[in-house]
């Protein structure tokens, strides 16, 4: 590998005075911005979840509107604030093989665009006025079988999205940018 990275800076790949950044350069976030496309939140575990266009992110809790802002107590679960990308939407319905994926039906609370949540994890994103930590993958659950269909489980993993905790409490509407801090 050494040796092929090398050759491809002495062929001009990179410029003379630029050095090869190193792993630990590469693993930390993105200076990218993307979108929140919809907020989606629940009122209980069965009820039909439903899109707002904006919302309050609470410090140690979620968002205000969805069933654990309701709550109003801490919530020492790692699941304050589900996001998932719209990008990976159409990759879960081509593999769930339908012809569109409702992200209301995913029950994920933030879908974004333009910015990649799983080169994310561990890092903080500021999501409007709020201010979120990326914690780690946001499993499926066997209710995507109902949502989406005959192997929409399957279709989900890889692709269920992150889930965050809530570090600063901000209001977050349809159209913020999403940033990742460095």
């Amino acid at each position: 590998f050494m040796w092929l990275c090398g050759a491809a800076h002495q062929a001009g790949a990179w410029p003379q005075n630029q050095r090869m950044k190193s792993i630990r350069d590469l693993n930390k976030p993105p200076q990218i911005e993307g979108r929140v496309e919809a907020i989606v939140v629940r009122g209980s575990p069965r009820e039909v979840a439903r899109t707002v266009e904006s919302t309050v992110a609470l410090a140690g809790i979620g968002l205000e509107d969805d069933r654990l802002g309701q709550r109003g107590e801490a919530e020492l679960s790692t699941r304050q604030v589900t996001l998932i990308q719209s990008e990976h939407l159409d990759v879960i319905a081509r593999l769930a093989r339908v012809d569109r994926v409702d992200p209301v039906g995913l029950r994920r609370n933030l879908v974004v665009s333009g910015i990649n949540l799983l080169a994310l994890k561990n890092a903080r994103l500021q999501v409007g006025d709020a201010l979120l930590e990326i914690v780690g993958p946001c499993q499926p659950c066997s209710r995507m079988e109902e949502t989406i269909g005959l192997g929409g489980y399957a279709a989900m993993r890889g692709h269920g999205g992150m889930t965050a905790r809530v570090i600063t409490t901000g209001s977050i509407r349809v159209g913020d940018v999403v940033r990742a801090q460095p």
